[in-house]
């Protein structure tokens, strides 16, 4: 007697983005990169703090940002005031400048026990692991938010990304700068990122009374 197939019976999963916030993330505002900082600086986490720092800094995405190199940064024992590093999505170098602050928690952060004689700026805790992963920062960059009371859901990594951005773009109004900075090779790319359309339409709603 032969037994029909009978279709697959797969168990019922709730979606992924069920109850979470998709979509663009938003960036941090000064006072939260302010209030990120002063938390690391008093737990006295030299690594979140280089790391947090050179993030805004470099408006990298996260899978360039956890590759970087001490070389990337350092040169003749001197942390570099600019930086240049290939883009993995476009295959083309952005430069980016590191600011003050940054160079010296950098500074500070290459004078730990876990950094003698490592290749990678971000090193794993495991021997197979030469650098942290994107989804080990993506942990990381929640812990920092939801350290300071934002919903999780609504950052991420990318926020990082557009922080120093989007803060250009308002003190400036100048999108080829932002372009520029963020690597994009087209411009329809820059705007789309920044909503700056939405963005620019809502001030000018906002400013108009009837």
């Amino acid at each position: 007697m032969e037994t029909s197939n009978l279709p697959a019976i797969r168990a019922l999963r709730p979606a992924w983005n069920k109850g979470r916030i998709v979509g663009q993330k938003r960036p941090l505002k000064p006072k939260h990169v302010w209030a990120i900082r002063v938390r690391l600086e008093l737990a006295e986490n030299h690594r979140d703090l280089a790391l947090f720092n050179l993030a805004i800094d470099s408006k990298l995405r996260g899978c360039d940002l956890v590759k970087m190199r001490v070389v990337d940064v350092m040169a003749s024992g001197q942390i570099k005031e600019r930086a240049s590093v290939l883009q993995s999505k476009t295959q083309k170098p952005v430069r980016f400048e590191i600011s003050e602050g940054t160079r010296a928690s950098l500074a500070r952060w290459m004078r730990e026990p876990l950094m003698v004689g490592s290749e990678y700026l971000w090193p794993g805790r495991f021997h197979e692991r030469l650098h942290i992963s994107t989804r080990q920062y993506a942990r990381i960059v929640r812990d920092w938010v939801t350290s300071i009371g934002l919903e999780a859901s609504a950052y991420g990594t990318h926020s990082m990304r557009r922080t120093k951005v989007t803060q250009i773009y308002k003190k400036t109004g100048n999108l080829r700068a932002v372009q520029l900075l963020l690597g994009h090779t087209k411009m329809d790319s820059t705007v789309r990122y920044l909503g700056v359309e939405l963005e620019d339409a809502l001030v000018i709603a906002e400013a108009i009374e009837i």
